[in-house]
């Protein structure tokens, strides 16, 4: 068995081992997301692989995936980080992050770099906060997933700076979008941002970063915070209670019954690490509870064989090329099975077109590949609760 951090080092022997392959994976295919020219990540690495030979070009750029990177890879040895980041070691990475937050109009950018500022203790985290506290609306409808980071980058920075009132209201904002008697986080916190005949549908994202960002807020605040953490807990037991028979993590859910409205695609990006990030964050913060190992293993073995391909040579996992295939999918015209089930489940929760689902099979996958998918799986399984932490790279 091969070494593991503390974090997954109770895990089983195979899991351990696939992870550790996951992250030396990212270590090799991070730099080559680098843009140089321009000196930021990209948004996108799309390739082709055929007869053996892949051929991968970048597209776009993207501040919300670098802050990304940044909170994961702080958590590695800092020796290590300047080859990830384009040179750059933390602390100048970060900076040059502070920099394009000032001219951003997009809260979850905003959010995320404050939130990587908070995490190392960066010296312009005062002015990342700024920036956050003049941006965010507070008492407007956003979407969840940004709501959710807003409360994580303020919980983060509540022990070096004075946050308190817009941390209550950010708070409040995310734990009172759930709908009564929901198990589940919608996609908004509020109405007037999703269409209407679509507005029960929330996604796999809405689910982990809530969870993530209520059990840090616990875990931050002084005697604890019993309400974030029961939210957080009730949405992660019921992921996990709808998690496919091969370890999927879903892709949309019913927010007001928490029911699955359409599983596909599935996500590499979730299995190896927004699924473990949430369920890791929130058992360290609850003390360390092991209800969640199962789920996680499962979720990170269906990367060695998804059951959608068969028997069919479809590596999800490009080792040499550090690169992971970003999805299986259905291959569906207009995505028309994910519109006719959220037309079918509006009018009765639960009610699909099982034929639909027989004809367009998910037996497509997406190989691309983005930045954010190795951040997150290095903050995953290398990250702690506690931050700053002692040792982050800087």
């Amino acid at each position: 068995m091969t070494s593991a951090p503390a974090r997954y080092v109770h895990l089983d022997g195979e899991t351990i081992d696939l992870t550790n392959r996951l992250l030396a994976l990212a270590s090799r295919g991070l730099p080559t997301m680098y843009r140089t020219e321009t000196d930021e990540f990209a948004f996108t690495r799309v390739f082709t692989a055929e007869n053996g030979l892949v051929s991968a070009h970048l597209s776009g750029t993207s501040l919300r995936y670098a802050a990304i990177v940044a909170l994961g890879v702080a958590w590695l040895p800092a020796d290590q980080v300047p080859a990830l980041l384009g040179g750059h070691d933390l602390e100048k990475f970060v900076a040059l992050l502070v920099d394009r937050q000032a001219t951003s109009s997009n809260l979850g950018d905003i959010a995320l770099v404050a939130w990587a500022a908070a995490q190392i203790g960066h010296p312009r985290l005062p002015e990342a906060l700024e920036r956050l506290r003049a941006f965010d609306r507070r008492t407007a409808a956003e979407y969840v997933v940004e709501a959710s980071w807003v409360v994580a980058a303020l919980a983060t920075a509540r022990k070096q700076a004075d946050v308190e009132d817009h941390l209550a209201a950010a708070r409040r904002r995310l734990l009172d979008s759930v709908r009564p008697g929901s198990p589940l986080f919608p996609h908004a916190t509020g109405p007037g941002l999703v269409k209407p005949y679509r507005d029960h549908v929330a996604c796999f994202a809405d689910q982990v970063y809530p969870i993530q960002a209520l059990a840090r807020l616990h875990h931050s605040a002084d005697g604890g915070d019993a309400e974030a953490l029961q939210a957080a807990r009730t949405t992660a037991e019921q992921i996990c209670r709808l998690q496919g028979p091969d370890g999927q993590w879903w892709w949309h859910y019913d927010a007001r019954t928490g029911g699955v409205v359409e599983g596909y695609p599935v996500y590499t990006v979730h299995q190896h690490a927004m699924g473990p990030m949430a369920l890791l964050d929130l058992a360290e913060a609850a003390g360390g509870i092991t209800d969640f190992d199962e789920p996680i293993r499962k979720g990170l073995l269906w990367l060695l064989g998804p059951a959608e391909l068969g028997d069919t040579e479809n590596p999800m996992l490009l080792d040499d090329e550090g690169l992971t295939v970003r999805k299986v999918f259905r291959g569906d015209p207009r995505k028309i099975v994910r519109a006719a089930h959220t037309v079918t489940t509006r009018a009765r929760s639960g009610l699909k077109l099982s034929v639909i689902d027989r004809v367009y099979k998910p037996l497509s996958l997406d190989r691309e590949c983005r930045p954010y998918e190795f951040g997150w799986l290095y903050f995953a399984w290398l990250a702690s609760v506690e931050v700053p932490a002692e040792g982050i790279a800087r």
